[in-house]
């Protein structure tokens, strides 16, 4: 029962030493994108995409598309001491089934994940086919990085083994300043060329 776990952290057993990591955990080397909250090495084929708020054109997303798969990424402030991904798992799946799609709740490489489906609507209100996105988290040190995943890591199982690589390649650093659990870690433009913001 997912109840029964509220406050544990929801983690890979070697997330210190495989990812995701914390700030104060690597030293890096070679090229890597610094968003602020979010820093993730740059590899070919990598095309990066930030997703800005209205009106306040806040950056509110990244998204990384790595062959046909996708990665939208978001960090959490969270407490020290209490996971966020269980009770946060449980709002996604009951806002899923509430616009009438259906989730699975299952357990992949990175811990307690949903593969969820819902459906694609015409103007007129009929389905006319179906959306499959998997939601994966990591409650790491006084922060939760949240992953959703699409494209062809759905159903290609070496697709979805690069887009876990990548989502376990990423490094959230958190600045001191406090922060309520679940707001959003603030994420800045980078230097350097990147995709033009995609506006939500």
């Amino acid at each position: 029962m997912v109840e029964s776990y509220q406050s544990e952290k929801s983690a890979p057993s070697d997330r210190q030493s495989g990812g995701p990591f914390d700030s104060s955990e690597v030293q890096f080397n070679g090229a890597y994108l610094d968003l602020g909250s979010i820093l993730f090495p740059t590899k070919d084929g990598l095309q990066v995409r930030l997703e800005v708020e209205e009106p306040s054109q806040r950056v509110v997303a990244v998204t990384l598309e790595y062959d046909d798969s996708s990665l939208q990424l978001q960090a959490f402030a969270a407490p020290k001491s209490e996971g966020l991904w269980h009770s946060i798992r449980q709002q996604l799946a009951d806002s899923i089934l509430s616009q009438g799609g259906t989730v699975e709740t299952r357990v992949g490489s990175l811990g307690p994940e949903l593969l969820a489906k819902l459906p694609i609507l015409n103007e007129s209100g009929d389905q006319v086919g179906a959306r499959f996105s998997r939601f994966v988290g990591v409650d790491g040190p006084k922060w939760f990085l949240r992953g959703v995943i699409g494209g062809a890591a759905i159903t290609d199982p070496k697709a979805a083994a690069d887009v876990d690589d990548l989502f376990r390649s990423i490094t959230i650093h958190r600045e001191g300043s406090p922060l309520p659990p679940g707001d959003l870690l603030p994420l800045q433009m980078p230097g350097g060329t990147i995709a033009p913001p995609k506006v939500i």
